[in-house]
C-alpha cells in the first residue's frame, strides 16, 4: 500500500534578514496563512498541557469563521494531557500527521498513528500522551456540539483513513473525497474530510455556499480560487473561508494535490 503523505514540518526560525513572505493575507472573506508563518515565536501553550506547544490557525471572530477553532498540536516526549478541553460542550476531532499518540478516553486506551482520525462527543473524558521518543503531531478541530432535539449524540469512533475509500465525484475521476462520517449520518454537525486532485485536474467551478471552511494543504500544490483571488498554495498552508465565500481550485504540481476540509453541516440556521 502506498504511504500517505501529511506535511507536518512546522516550526523553527527563518534566517536572520531572510526575505519576507509576502503571501499572508487577512481580508473580510479568507485568511491565508502559509506555512512560512507556523515559526516558534506565534506557537501557543495552555493550561493543563505538559511539553507540547500549538498553532492555533482558526477561532471564532465577529464577521468572519464562527463555528470552530482550529488547531496544530505538537507534542514532546512523556507530553500530553490529562484534561485537554475543559469545555464539556465541545466535540472534537484529531488527525494525527506524525509520530504515534496513546490516547486514553473513558478509561480504555487506543493507540494513534499517522493517518488516525478521532471523533469525541462533547461530555467525554479524555487524556492524550506521547510516549515515542520524537514529537507527534495533529490537527484538532473544536466545536460547540449543536444537538438536534430529535437524534442522539454521535458517539465516539477512531478510523485510519487507509481504511476509508476515496470517493469520486460523479462526472471526475480525477476529483476524490475521503469521508470519515457518513453524509447522511445528520446526528454529527461538522465533517473533517480529505479532498484530492490529480495534477490538472480542478473544481470547475466558484463553490458559494453557507459552509464555513478551514482548508490545511497536507500534500502537493494548486492554484485556489478565493472571492476572486487566485492563490498558490502549497502543503503546509492553512486558509480558512466565512459562508459564502466564492472557491475553486486546480492541482498545479506534479503529485497528488490533498488537503484536510473542515466544514459545519447539517443544522437549520438559527435566526
Amino acid at each position: 500500500m502506498k504511504k500517505n503523505v501529511y506535511f507536518s514540518n512546522l516550526g523553527g526560525m527563518p534566517e536572520p534578514k531572510s526575505s519576507l513572505d509576502e503571501r499572508a493575507v487577512f481580508t473580510e472573506a479568507y485568511i491565508f496563512i502559509p506555512k512560512g508563518c507556523m515559526r516558534d515565536i506565534v506557537a501557543s501553550y495552555f493550561p493543563e498541557w505538559e511539553k507540547t506547544r500549538g498553532w492555533i490557525l482558526a477561532r471564532p471572530l465577529s464577521g468572519h469563521t464562527e463555528t470552530f477553532s482550529y488547531y496544530i498540536m505538537d507534542i514532546s516526549k512523556d507530553g500530553g494531557s490529562k484534561n485537554p478541553d475543559r469545555d464539556q460542550r465541545v466535540e472534537s476531532i484529531i488527525f494525527v500527521v506524525e509520530g504515534s499518540l496513546l490516547l486514553t478516553l473513558e478509561g480504555s486506551k487506543y493507540q494513534l498513528n499517522e493517518g488516525s482520525y478521532v471523533f469525541i462527543p462533547p461530555e467525554t473524558k479524555w487524556e492524550i500522551t506521547n510516549l515515542e521518543q520524537s514529537n507527534a503531531k495533529f490537527h484538532w478541530v473544536r466545536k460547540i456540539f449543536e444537538k438536534e432535539i430529535n437524534l442522539a449524540t454521535p458517539e465516539f469512533f477512531i478510523i485510519n483513513e487507509n481504511d476509508v475509500d476515496d470517493l469520486e465525484m460523479p462526472n471526475d475521476k480525477n476529483w476524490k473525497t475521503k469521508r470519515f462520517v457518513n453524509p447522511t449520518d445528520l446526528r454529527h454537525d461538522m465533517h473533517l474530510n480529505i479532498v484530492s486532485f490529480e495534477p490538472g485536474s480542478s473544481i470547475p467551478f466558484p463553490e458559494t455556499h453557507v459552509m464555513e471552511h478551514a482548508i490545511y494543504i497536507i500534500q502537493g500544490r494548486g492554484r485556489y480560487y478565493l472571492n476572486g483571488d487566485w492563490v498558490d498554495v502549497e502543503a503546509g498552508d492553512f486558509m480558512s473561508l466565512r459562508a459564502f465565500c466564492p472557491q475553486a481550485c486546480i492541482a498545479t504540481g506534479d503529485e497528488t494535490f490533498r488537503y484536510l476540509l473542515y466544514k459545519n453541516v447539517n443544522r437549520q440556521i438559527p435566526l
